[in-house]
């Protein structure tokens, strides 16, 4: 998929601890459903084959909408599977790395706290920015905050688009509107609300 800044927008990243009885697949559906643009499966401790079978899974659904599938931390994962792209950390495999063992339609996203992370990711060709987290997050207690200051100028010294994650939710969204980011990104705010649906339009009506 080529890749266009517009599936920013609404970026929901997947946790299974949060399904509330629901599959992951109907839970991922009724995001998109609700005006999800992206959604990225991040799994954490299983094995390689396990991934790539839950992410062929993930990819159905997404297909079906339209939808691009990102891959967290393992692009092979993500080859294997079908799956539109991957996102890396700052400790994971590097950007350059990845762009030179993909096609140039494979979307890679790269996590930046700091200007000097987001210059080398836009350098080393990355399609996208993940800058956060600017609120505390209940999924990462320990993650290193960044303020709508260091947003807002991360977001203008880079030309690639920038999502921002971490801890927002439809009560804070607007604290961060005029920052510069192509979109934000959310874990629990969809998929630990009873109401997946109405979390994602709530969302996109906010943000």
């Amino acid at each position: 998929m080529k890749f266009d800044k517009n599936i920013l927008t609404l970026y929901a990243v997947t946790d299974r601890t949060h399904l509330n009885g629901r599959s992951l697949a109907e839970s991922v559906e009724q995001a998109i459903q609700g005006g999800v643009t992206c959604v990225q499966l991040r799994e954490k401790n299983i094995s390689f084959a396990e991934y790539v079978s839950i992410a062929k899974n993930i990819r159905e659904v997404c297909t079906d909408y339209g939808v691009p599938l990102i891959i967290n931390d393992d692009y092979r994962v993500a080859l294997e599977s079908g799956a539109d792209g991957v996102h890396v950390g700052a400790e994971d495999m590097s950007v350059a790395y990845i762009r030179s063992h993909v096609g140039d339609n494979f979307i890679i996203g790269a996590t930046a706290k700091t200007i000097e992370q987001a210059q080398q990711a836009q350098a080393d060709g990355a399609d996208y920015l993940g800058v956060g987290a600017v609120f505390p997050s209940p999924t990462k207690k320990n993650a290193i905050r960044i303020t709508p200051e260091i947003l807002r100028e991360i977001c203008r010294s880079v030309e690639i688009p920038v999502v921002a994650i971490g801890g927002i939710n439809a009560e804070n969204v607007h604290l961060i509107k005029d920052c510069g980011q192509a979109g934000i990104a959310v874990v629990s705010a969809l998929f630990g609300q009873r109401d997946i649906i109405k979390s994602a339009e709530l969302l996109r009506k906010k943000s």
